[in-house]
């Protein structure tokens, strides 16, 4: 008989932390203490674990102006509330991942609401699960948080994340100036600009069903620049946020830091959210030299 001995192998699964707890196809509980379920090996399960790999390999130079993109200069009121941003020596980072999960639950919520009189609104397959997903490339220090709302356009980008300034910037402005609190950015509409309080580098990808898919990208250079995105994997529908973050800010680049702040950000959320985690898995393999010889007793 064959001695066996183990293999230690570090494997990516896309293991469902659900906020609430969740297993496919569970009812969801949003009073459940956070956990994770762990999928089987070599399952697949709510994102395929290939396309994330997929994925990871294709933002490996992704901090660049991509190929044909067009430069655009952020409004100046928006360019004065970065700055303060971004400059800021305001101690709670941590509000930017709650304005980024409430920015994508209102995503969600726009494509549900459609889909009550259309449910082809919503597509087929995964692009339907109307979730949030967030995941991790320690090596690269970037965080991503993924949903499956409603997306946008070409100009919604370009208006909403730039060029025009919401009636809350010059708002937010005010407070800042008479010593207001960073804190309270997302009652002012533009909570998503607090993610300059931990990146220095910003892509959003996103596709709505009425365009192409369009990928957002921004440093702290007082501009931004839009191009179609013709190298990312095709998110079917919604919206994706890649950070870079900050030498300053790698705490968030640790699993139990971002587990701690979804399960406090995410008590009003009504949709699921995933995180990607990675476990060791023994793996039992055969020694060469003791299947060869089984090999020939067989024989």
């Amino acid at each position: 008989m064959a001695r066996s001995t183990t293999l230690v192998a570090c494997i990516a699964l896309v293991a469902l932390l659900a906020l609430p707890a969740c297993r496919a196809g569970e009812t969801v509980d949003m009073s459940a203490t956070p956990k994770v379920a762990e999928p089987k090996v070599g399952a697949a399960t709510g994102t395929d674990a290939s396309s994330i790999e997929r994925e990871k390999e294709s933002i490996s130079a992704t901090r660049r102006v991509r190929a044909g993109s067009e430069s655009f200069a952020f409004q100046a009121e928006v360019n004065r509330m970065m700055d303060i941003i971004i400059h800021s020596l305001y101690s709670n980072k941590d509000i930017f991942l709650r304005e980024l999960i409430s920015n994508a639950s209102d995503a969600l919520d726009k494509i549900r609401f459609l889909s009550l009189t259309d449910k082809s609104v919503l597509g087929e397959g995964d692009t339907a699960n109307l979730e949030i997903q967030i995941s991790l490339d320690k090596e690269n220090k970037i965080l991503t948080i993924r949903d499956r709302g409603i997306g946008m356009t070409k100009d919604d980008l370009i208006k909403n994340l730039g060029t025009i300034a919401k009636s809350g910037t010059s708002a937010f402005l005010e407070q800042m100036q008479k010593g207001g609190d960073i804190n309270l950015i997302g009652q002012f509409g533009v909570g998503f600009y607090s993610v300059y309080l931990v990146a220095d580098w910003v892509e959003v990808i996103s596709k709505h069903n009425d365009d192409k898919q369009w990928v957002w990208s921004s440093g702290v250079d007082g501009g931004f620049t839009m191009a179609e995105d013709t190298e990312g994997e095709p998110l079917g529908r919604g919206t994706m946020v890649r950070l870079h973050l900050k030498p300053e800010a790698l705490e968030y680049s640790e699993e139990s830091k971002l587990r701690d702040l979804v399960g406090k950000y995410s008590e009003f959320i009504n949709f699921p959210i995933y995180m990607e985690t990675e476990k060791e898995v023994e793996v039992p393999i055969e020694e060469e030299g003791d299947a060869k010889e089984e090999a020939k007793e067989e024989a």
